[in-house]
């Protein structure tokens, strides 16, 4: 990749935007990517793609949708590198949101990641009621055409020495779902019945996912510790590896292994970003909340950018 062939955004599929500070040249790689994979968050994402496809999907499907998407991931995400590029007005930002709704193919996970994935706690790739043959052509081809995208992206940045955030949101409880089928809207509705909701496990609402199954740690030496630290003074628990662990089915394993503490990707609870939590339903985020999650991260962007620059390559 060279300045005269920037990375551009894909109709249906991803937008890429790069953010300059004041002092930035505009020919120089960018020092810090946002990669948000599960970026299309809106009913209009998983609506347009819906009317793309032929075969039948679950009834209320969109209910599923709006549970499970990332709903703030790319605001504080883009919120945090707008405020590291403030800081570090030589340095760019590269911003590649994903449109492809994680209801019906995962951009996160590798194309083969089946459904057996429910016991570490995560949804497939491709999701199994996309069964007829033309809508799993189309979900395969743009779930390669954005890790395509993702890949020149972390090649851009982190192959110059830069940084790669990964962020993500879930929902506040971990529900006992064991299985994602054609009947996951059922089994979700029962899941939020008053009684059953009260049951399930209360998530950190902040869980930065370092670690993989063995213990092995690729963020930056220290950075969790300091997160950690950050967000207590902030009046938000963080935990590092409190829900998920890298996964090797998914892509943010493969960046992670690739560019050890180079990247970092972390959860937020959705709740502590939007104005009103309605998992059924399309929520709108909070700029006050979001940029309280976004605070901590960005200084510990800042900070680590500062001494990578300082660093001969």
């Amino acid at each position: 990749m060279t300045p005269a062939e920037p990375l551009r955004s894909i109709e249906g599929v991803a937008t890429v935007e790069r953010i300059d500070g004041a002092l930035a040249d505009p020919d120089a790689p960018p020092t810090l990517l946002v990669e948000v994979p599960h970026g299309a968050d809106r009913r209009a994402h998983y609506d347009a793609l819906a009317a793309r496809l032929h075969g039948p999907l679950p009834a209320d499907l969109h209910v599923f949708f709006h549970v499970n998407t990332d709903v703030g991931a790319y605001d504080y995400g883009r919120h945090v590198a707008e405020a590291v590029v403030r800081r570090l007005p030589a340095c760019a930002a590269l911003v590649v949101r994903c449109l492809v709704p994680r209801t019906f193919i995962d951009a996160n996970r590798l194309e083969d990641a089946g459904d057996g994935l429910a016991s570490g706690g995560l949804t497939p790739g491709l999701a199994p009621y996309v069964r007829d043959p033309r809508d799993v052509a189309l979900c395969v081809g743009l779930h390669r055409a954005y890790v395509a995208l993702a890949e020149e992206a972390y090649a851009l940045v982190c192959e110059r020495g830069g940084f790669a955030l990964n962020p993500h949101t879930y929902g506040p409880r971990t529900m006992g779902i064991e299985r994602i089928d054609d009947a996951i809207v059922d089994a979700l509705r029962a899941a939020h019945e008053p009684q059953a909701w009260a049951r399930w496990p209360v998530r950190p609402e902040v869980d930065l996912l370092t670690r993989t199954a063995d213990g092995t740690s690729y963020a930056p030496p220290g950075m969790a510790a300091r997160l950690v630290d950050a967000y207590r003074g902030v009046g938000i628990e963080a935990v590092e590896g409190g829900t998920y662990v890298l996964h090797p089915s998914t892509q943010g394993y493969r960046f992670a292994t690739r560019y050890p503490g180079q990247t970092l990707s972390l959860e937020v609870r959705r709740d502590l970003l939007v104005e009103r939590y309605e998992p059924f339903e399309e929520m709108r985020v909070e700029h006050a909340r979001v940029e309280r999650v976004a605070g901590p991260l960005a200084d510990a962007l800042v900070a680590w950018l500062e001494e990578a620059l300082r660093t001969p390559p």
